[in-house]
This record gives C-alpha cells, sequence and structure tokens, in this order.
C-alpha cells in the first residue's frame, strides 16, 4: 500500500486548516445526507454513525445535522445527491480517482475535467485507474498513544497493520472488519482522530520533487472543488518533499 503517507500528511494538516475555516462542514454535511440513505439511525447504519462523529468533531450544530439526516433519509425537505466517481490520469500520467458528492452531475463532471486539463492531465473512462485502488478501513491516531498498546491493539482486533506517519499512527483495517476494528478500539478507550473507508492504490509510481509539486497541485485545487469529497493518486511522493504550503 505504498505511495499514500505523504498525501496522507499533507490532507491531515490541510483538514485541520479547512476545519478552521469552516470548509469541512459542506462535505461532512453532504456525507451525513447520502449516509442517512440507508436509514436515520446510527445505531443501524454504520456510515452514518461514522458521519455523525466527524461532524461532532467538527463542532457542527445539532439542527445542521438533524436536517442532513431528514434530507438523506427522506423525511425532510427533498433534494438528491448522488456519488460519483471520476478517474483520470494528471501529470506524468500517475492515476488520479475523484470522488464525489453531487446534486448536478454535468457541473461536477465539467469541473473535475477542467482540474485535469488545467494541471496537464486528463480525464478517462470509468475504470481506466478504479482498478488500481482498494478499500480499506482507516483510523488515525494521536502519537501520543503508546505505541507497545497499539501494536497489541492491532493484533487482537485482526487489522491489517498500523504506520507511523509524521502527526499520527495510521491503523489500517480490511473493509469488511473496520467497524469490528473500530469497536475494539473504543472499547479501549483509543481515541482516534479521524476513521473512515477510503481507497487507497495497492502499487505506487515513484515521481522525483519537480513532478511531486505538479501533482501535489491538481490534488489540492481537486480537494477544494465543492462537490469533491476526497481525491487519491497512485503517485510515491519523495520522502524529503515539503509541500509548500496555501
Amino acid at each position: 500500500m505504498a505511495g499514500h503517507s505523504k498525501w496522507a500528511n499533507i490532507k491531515h494538516r490541510k483538514a485541520r486548516q479547512d476545519a478552521s475555516r469552516g470548509k469541512v462542514w459542506t462535505k461532512v454535511i453532504r456525507e451525513i445526507t447520502v449516509a442517512a440513505k440507508g436509514g436515520p439511525d446510527p445505531d443501524d447504519n454504520p456510515r452514518l454513525r461514522l458521519a455523525l462523529e466527524k461532524a461532532n468533531s467538527a463542532n457542527m450544530p445539532k439542527d445542521t445535522i438533524k436536517r442532513a439526516i431528514e434530507k438523506g433519509s427522506g423525511t425532510g425537505e427533498t433534494g438528491t445527491l448522488e456519488e460519483i466517481i471520476l478517474e483520470g490520469y494528471g501529470p506524468g500520467g500517475v492515476a488520479i480517482l475523484v470522488e464525489t458528492m453531487t446534486d448536478n452531475r454535468n457541473r461536477t463532471v465539467s469541473d473535475v475535467r477542467h482540474a485535469f486539463s488545467k494541471f496537464g492531465g486528463n480525464l478517462g473512462t470509468d475504470g481506466s485507474v478504479a482498478y488500481l485502488f482498494k478499500k480499506l478501513g482507516l483510523i488515525h491516531i494521536s502519537k501520543d498513544f503508546s505505541d507497545e498498546k497499539l501494536m497489541d491493539l492491532v493484533i487482537e482486533s485482526g487489522a491489517i497493520d498500523y504506520t507511523e506517519e509524521e502527526e499520527f499512527f495510521e491503523v489500517i483495517t480490511d473493509a469488511n472488519n473496520f467497524n469490528d476494528v473500530l469497536e475494539i478500539f473504543k472499547k479501549n478507550e483509543v481515541e482516534y482522530i479521524n476513521a473512515q473507508l477510503s481507497l487507497r492504490a495497492e502499487t505506487s509510481v515513484d515521481i522525483d520533487h519537480e513532478m511531486s509539486e505538479k501533482v501535489l497541485n491538481i490534488m489540492q485545487f481537486m480537494d477544494d472543488l465543492d462537490d469533491v469529497q476526497e481525491v487519491h493518486t497512485n503517485a510515491e511522493f519523495p520522502d524529503d518533499f515539503e509541500a509548500k504550503d496555501n
């Protein structure tokens, strides 16, 4: 599962900046709305439960959360959000997978196509790069937590592995037992920074510093688009590459 660490750390810092500007609310509201299609009760809807945890972490007002649940479950104002995955190639031919939630497919496809073109890439067809990625569960835990205890919990819970990143430990799980692993961590009173199902490239493409700047530019531009929830790549940034603050 190489090729992720640098982008994971950049995303971690960017998420803090977005939260401070309130930008994170828009994405979390969409996630709640779509998750609530599976039912308005978080006890019976693991995806909604995770989305609500994100909302609470972002200090989202209860009324806002309630409206998003009602909209998604069909008990409130009507509105349709659909999930679309768009695929393409960025600078240097690296694979880029874009997860979106939108109420206007044409607008979203147009925006993402423009982003690819703007940075020297191109939007691909369905299936062009999706096969390179695998869905996994990711749990980010503060580095204040005991490394030894974390290793024991990873083994006990049946998680795949964990890695030490710049600012957090990342526990990796199979998508099918993600919720079981998360419950074991909760029972052991492990406080986590973030927990989600995500796509991860199974193999990566090494890129140099010059290309890293170009790929990072398109990734960050995509991530800031209103309809985009997550952006993934199989690019492997150099270990000593430092992203410029935007």
